[in-house]
């Protein structure tokens, strides 16, 4: 990957299907998202389709699947399959896996089977919809391996568009994306680098304060488009968390193109627009080196 003519570097872009019919969320959770998100655009493309639309961007796209097959109970897609197949769009797209918490000792087997044996760059994890606690010592030992492995953690916090509008949410707390619980793990695991995806409504100002506090803790700002980032976000993207913030859209409900309109119109030095957009992933995620 060449990072030096890259654009940008989306670091939050879901693949929804394997491309042979299988999806990573059951059909009433997939509508429910696409409602909230007023998706009229291709829901799930393949991962093959992802990397064409990011390569005529000349962007590079960091691309995972959510692991909650014991708290949904629909099967996950295959975070090996994605990692494999990644490598053959490796100009463009960078692999994070994912896996299951609620699996204990399985979970932590198949992360180190992630990295070392199909490139896993780091991994993706959604509380709420996984159905667990972060900062409950029982995933500690997932923790401790993946801080062992030397790749980044990105965890889901806030709202999601998952259930919502659906009776109870189906299910799906919001208080377990609260990014104070991560804060727990940040701080027992000081060589784990943590990033807090999407602005954290209704939490944005516990990210902010974790962001500025640990040296571990980084934010993207995918699932919201720009003209909606809370002021003392932007506040602080443009001064003391500069070098903190990370481009993300969330694709595919959320496009580059979109999300990038939007960001123009921010008042954001033009020092540190290149931070955001590239020079900030690339340094978290060794593409610099």
């Amino acid at each position: 990957m060449r990072t030096d003519s890259l654009a940008a570097i989306d670091v939050h872009v879901h693949i929804e299907s394997d491309g042979h019919g299988c999806f990573s969320l059951d059909d009433e959770l997939m509508a429910a998202s696409a409602k909230y998100f007023k998706s009229d655009d291709d829901r799930a493309p393949s991962l093959a389709r992802i990397a064409d639309i990011y390569r005529e961007l000349n962007m590079a796209a960091v691309v995972f699947t959510v692991d909650s097959g014991t708290f949904t109970g629909h099967p996950a897609l295959s975070s090996e399959g994605i990692c494999d197949a990644a490598r053959e769009h490796a100009d463009v797209l960078i692999p994070f896996g994912s896996v299951d918490p609620l699996r204990g000792a399985d979970a932590v087997a198949q992360a180190r089977r992630l990295v070392g044996e199909h490139g896993a760059r780091g991994f993706k994890f959604h509380p709420s919809l996984q159905g667990f606690a972060p900062n409950d010592e029982r995933f500690y030992p997932l923790w401790e391996e993946i801080q062992a492995l030397g790749v980044p953690a990105l965890f889901h916090t806030g709202q999601t568009g998952i259930g919502a509008g659906l009776p109870g949410g189906r299910g799906i707390k919001l208080r377990l994306s609260d990014p104070m619980l991560i804060d727990d793990v940040a701080a027992d695991f000081p060589s784990l680098n943590v990033i807090l995806a999407h602005p954290s409504v209704p939490w944005a100002d516990s990210a902010i304060s974790m962001a500025t506090h640990k040296a571990n803790v980084f934010i993207d700002l995918s699932g919201w488009s720009p003209k909606y980032f809370p002021p003392n976000l932007v506040r602080n993207a443009n001064s003391l968390l500069q070098d903190k913030v990370l481009f993300g859209t969330d694709f595919p409900l959320l496009t580059a193109q979109r999300w990038l309109r939007d960001f123009e119109a921010l008042d954001i030095k033009p020092d540190v627009r290149p931070k955001i957009l590239k020079g900030n992933a690339a340094r978290l995620l060794g593409l610099d080196r």
